[in-house]
């Protein structure tokens, strides 16, 4: 509208105490320069800053009443989504027609209408001069923080528990060959030779001698000293024979060395000799009934008959000063001269000496038997919980390393709660543990099912936490409590848990169709995923009861609806036949008969969508990082500013005053981590997205971190040492580690049921490990191949442990591999990174303008999208629950779908 045709209102200003939204600013009255100082002492974090008719318009975070002849410029209300300077009478409205988002200036009596597009936002920190300003790096003046504790692990009992001694050293040799370690040497009483050797040395020597006999002394052994090595070591003194060096594992060239010495030479008959005296007095000390003495003598052996893969050894373990259980087996027993029946002999005299020492009373005796001489080490923990041995049980069945289940039954019933539950929590051995509790101690079960459920609510997985406390009848107000607070939390899992609540309280059903209702009945496309998720849990519940499920069927017939509705306006891809059950399940013939026939979805558009992001575009923070939430909400990290949950417009719904550079984000969408750097070590926040709280938790060193976690268990990095930290302790402690993994630790990422990690070694080289969890496990250890990575740029890992890195020498990808077609043709210069999602992945490259991405599609082998950064700052992606987050540090954010194609560009508010 030309200035001649615009309107002139009747009031020209705002007059008395009115909401104002944005202030004005006239850079003309005095100078821009005092413009600029009062438009910067009004801002606040949120406010953004328009240039508008020569001026510039501050627009405030929130509405905040003020007196208008008191405000620092010409004030705005809001009406109807069009910022006004003055009040307008509807027909100067009229006249106007100002579009929702446009702002209606009042000048020299003239009213205008002023767009307020992105590209007029102006970033007010250019205004700030910061050239004499020198970044000063900063150290802490306190002491650096501890490490991160450690569970430790507990050993099998010491020998001490069992009233001995320290071992033999035969004993040790014995230990060391069945480990496959180092044989210490014996120390060895004097034999003859020896004698005559110190009698010689002791003779008095002319001086021209002394030296001669001191270098002979310090001279390598020749033949002869050999030889009589040779002949001490064959027993020709009569002492203790020192143990050879560990033979192979398994029948080797070295072990048919030995089998051949041993039949086909004269060493081979002195030693079975000695072999068999060995064995013939072993059997001796069990006929005469000298127990003590039998099991300082005895050899351990393995489960079943001995192998053909079984070692022979040529040395003679000795006497056992002590009895006592290790807390570690090493391996095949050593066997002698007679094959399997002297092995069987003396599994039937351990059986005996065994059953003996249980008849006497000793118990922790018949244990050792059991568990060293015999290795049943079930059995052996078994026995010592019939005989009220609980704590020794426990010890030794986490020393041993038997199932986890069993190890935390065996320390429910040693008393000891908390550390059956730590153990409960690293290796995901709750139900194991609760089974074989429930079968001889039901009131233990309980008490572990009750905190198996504690912790679950804990990590904010509500829905397991209800079904696991469920059979306690005593726990109803409990798992009540639990499905309201998951409720309240919101999106997927909050609709599937209202769903839930419908069939454990049907009491409550008023106040469930209240919340159901008001959830069907929304048309948006952030809230289809969960309209599906309520509709499809419900169906399962009401197929689950069938009986009694009366109120469920009420609400069913709404939600199908509620379904078919979104699947129409394309908000939902379900299929024709999960649409034709759900209707079945309602047993609604009316809706059955009106249904018309549902049309398959049209297939995706495989053309690729441009995007260009202009740098105007931007918003009022510098985003360092953000993660996408169900029902189209996100989490924005803000640095020093703190961490935001929006919405899909951008609107601030809960503000977290702590520092935020990097989100972890809980697999349940219920609470987050947020890490600052802080020197060396990093400050740990965690933020309650529910209940819209934050809380300082620790200062410590994370050199890599996994992205996401369950609430419970944290996987990071720090040096050479990856561990799971306790994310519900109040201090940061580690429930499982893998020390020393040969390299710096580069990447951490985490599933499931899968934890992956990448190290760069001494030589430069890549090495993936690959756990199974929730036990962590080692499934696989390997060295990429490639050779020496010469200046590494980026590195991406997923889960899987998928893994892409970009080197001075080019892109190398270990995975499953896409075409070559899909990465962008340029120079390995240009390609700034790759980021690998679950069926995507995106690729950054630099352009003469700015920054572009390619979105590609793994599956389909197509381009998706391609977005388009004016300016120089590097761009942030990031993958989780099926969306992708493009941002920088201009403020520019960008939401992806590409399941439907949906491209929303947010801007914060």
């Amino acid at each position: 509208m030309s200035p001649a045709h615009s309107p002139r209102p009747r009031a020209h200003v705002h007059r008395g105490s009115v909401e104002v939204v944005a202030l004005w600013f006239d850079p003309t009255l005095p100078d821009e320069a005092e413009t600029r100082r009062r438009v910067l002492a009004a801002w606040t974090p949120g406010a953004g800053v328009y240039a508008l008719a020569g001026g510039f318009l501050l627009r405030l975070p929130a509405p905040c009443r003020m007196e208008c002849a008191a405000a620092p410029g010409l004030p705005f209300t809001l009406e109807d989504g069009v910022l006004l300077s003055a009040p307008l009478s509807p027909s100067e409205r009229e006249r106007l027609a100002p579009t929702p988002g446009s702002a209606v200036l009042v000048r020299a009596g003239t009213a205008r209408v002023h767009p307020l597009e992105p590209s007029r936002r102006v970033d007010v920190s250019a205004w700030l001069d910061v050239s004499g300003w020198e970044v000063v790096p900063v150290e802490s003046l306190g002491a650096p923080p501890p490490p991160v504790a450690t569970l430790a692990p507990i050993e099998a009992p010491p020998r001490a528990r069992f009233g001995v001694g320290p071992p033999a050293p035969e004993a040790e040799v014995m230990r060391a060959r069945l480990e496959g370690r180092p044989v210490p040497r014996l120390p060895r009483a004097p034999g003859l030779l020896d004698r005559l050797r110190a009698w010689w040395r002791a003779v008095p020597q002319r001086p021209g001698e002394r030296t001669v006999n001191a270098r002979t002394a310090a001279r390598t052994p020749g033949l002869l000293d050999r030889l009589l090595n040779w002949w001490r070591e064959s027993g020709g003194s009569g002492k203790a024979l020192p143990a050879p060096p560990p033979p192979p594992r398994g029948p080797g060239l070295l072990s048919q060395l030995l089998v051949w010495l041993a039949a086909s030479t004269p060493l081979g008959s002195l030693l079975g000799q000695r072999k068999a005296d060995y064995v013939r007095r072993l059997f001796d000390l069990f006929e005469e009934g000298n127990l003590q003495e039998a099991l300082r003598y005895a050899i351990p052996l393995d489960k079943g008959a001995p192998s053909e893969q079984a070692r022979i050894s040529l040395g003679l373990p000795g006497p056992r000063e002590r009895l006592t259980i290790q807390p570690r087996h090493g391996g095949s027993a050593t066997l002698f001269g007679g094959g399997a029946e002297v092995y069987a002999a003396l599994r039937e005299r351990y059986r005996e000496a065994f059953r003996k020492l249980e008849r006497e009373g000793r118990i922790e005796e018949a244990a050792f038997v059991l568990a060293e001489l015999l290795n049943e080490n079930e059995e052996a923990v078994s026995f010592l919980e019939r005989h009220g041995r609980l704590q020794l049980a426990a010890e030794l069945a986490e020393g041993r390393k038997l199932a986890p289940g069993l190890v935390v039954r065996q320390w429910v019933l040693a008393r000891n709660m908390a550390r059956a539950v730590d153990l409960a929590r690293s290796t995901g051995a709750f139900a194991d543990a609760v089974l074989r509790l429930e079968r001889s101690h039901p009131a233990e079960a309980r008490v572990l099912r009750m905190l198996w459920g504690e912790v679950l609510a804990q990590s904010g997985d509500y829905a397991r936490a209800v079904e696991v406390v469920w059979p306690v009848p005593d726990a109803r107000r409990l798992t009540g409590a639990w499905l309201e607070r998951g409720v309240a939390g919101g999106g997927v899992s909050g609709a599937r848990l209202l769903a839930r609540m419908l069939s454990a309280f049907p009491e409550r059903f008023d106040t469930v169709r209240t919340r159901a209702l008001a959830l069907l009945d929304a048309d948006d496309a952030e809230g289809a995923p969960a309209r599906q998720a309520f509709t499809e849990a419900l169906a399962r519940e009401v197929e689950r009861e069938k009986k009694g499920m009366e109120p469920g069927l009420a609400l069913l017939r709404p939600a199908v609806r509620a379904v078919l509705r979104d699947r129409a306006a394309g908000h939902l891809s379900v299929t024709s036949r999960e649409l034709e059950r759900l209707v079945q399940l309602t047993g609604d013939t009316v809706l059955r008969a009106d249904l018309p026939p549902v049309p398959q979805l049209p297939e995706p558009e495989v053309s690729p969508s441009v995007h260009i992001l202009h740098a105007g575009e931007g918003g009022p923070w510098r985003i360092h990082d953000a993660v996408p939430l169900s029902g189209g909400r996100m989490l924005v990290a803000l640095g020093e500013a703190g961490a935001r949950l929006v919405t899909g417009d951008g609107r601030c719904v809960a503000h977290f005053d702590v520092p935020a550079f990097s989100l972890v984000l809980s697999m349940h969408e219920d609470r987050a981590l947020a890490l600052a750097p802080r020197g060396m070590v990093k400050r740990l926040s965690r933020l309650d997205l529910t209940w819209r709280r934050a809380e300082p938790w620790c200062d410590t060193r994370v050199d890599a971190f996994a992205e996401v976690y369950d609430g419970n268990l944290w996987f990071l990095a720090v040096e050479d040492t990856v561990m799971a930290v306790d994310a519900l302790a109040a201090e940061p402690r580690a429930l499982w580690r893998v020390p020393q993994v040969g390299g710096q630790v580069l990447a951490v990422a985490v599933g499931p049921t899968e934890l992956s990690f990448a190290t760069l070694n001494a030589e430069a080289e890549i090495e993936r490990w690959t756990y199974a969890l929730p036990d962590p496990t080692l499934r696989s250890r390997q060295i990429l191949p490639g050779g020496k990575v010469e200046k590494l740029r980026q590195l991406s890992l997923r889960m899987d442990g998928e893994l892409v890195l970009l080197a001075q020498d080019g892109m190398r990808w270990f995975g499953p591999q896409v075409r070559s077609e899909l990465l962008p043709r340029m120079p390995d210069t240009e390609l700034r990174g790759l980021v690998l999602g679950g069926a995507w992945f995106a690729a950054l490259k630099d352009t003469p303008s700015g920054r572009e991405v390619r979105l590609l599609d793994r599956k389909l082998g197509t381009l998706r999208a391609q977005f388009f950064f004016q300016g120089t700052l590097p761009i942030s992606v990031r993958f989780l629950s099926g969306d992708v987050l493009l941002f920088d540090a201009a403020g520019r954010l960008v939401r992806v779908d590409p399941t439907r194609g949906e491209v929303r560009r947010v801007v914060l508010r």
